[in-house]
């Protein structure tokens, strides 16, 4: 089981409490991942990435493991403690302004 934090702006969207866990076929990528996410949640649909291009939103982050996973290729393996779900991929609203 691959563990999800979510924001809790999206947690009242798809209705949870806490975390989300999703089942995840091979590979555990964020792309595998907000896939399941999606499937599980369609409400969420469009929130985290784009419907049409599946870009990850501005202001949308993805953390694991104590690193920023925002700008790491769709297709790459997630770390092996995420993988295993001994670690929960964070998927956080990020701020702007000053």
């Amino acid at each position: 089981m691959i563990r999800v934090v979510l924001p809790a702006h999206l947690r009242a969207l798809a209705r949870v409490d806490g975390e989300v866990q999703l089942d995840v076929e091979g590979l555990v990528t964020q792309r595998a991942v907000l896939d399941a996410l999606e499937a599980a949640y369609p409400m969420l649909c469009g929130t985290v990435r784009h419907q049409t291009t599946h870009e990850r939103r501005p202001f949308v982050r993805f953390f694991a493991c104590e690193e920023d996973l925002s700008h790491a290729a769709p297709d790459a393996a997630l770390p092996d403690a995420v993988a295993l779900g001994a670690e929960p991929l964070l998927i956080v609203g990020a701020m702007a302004g000053g």
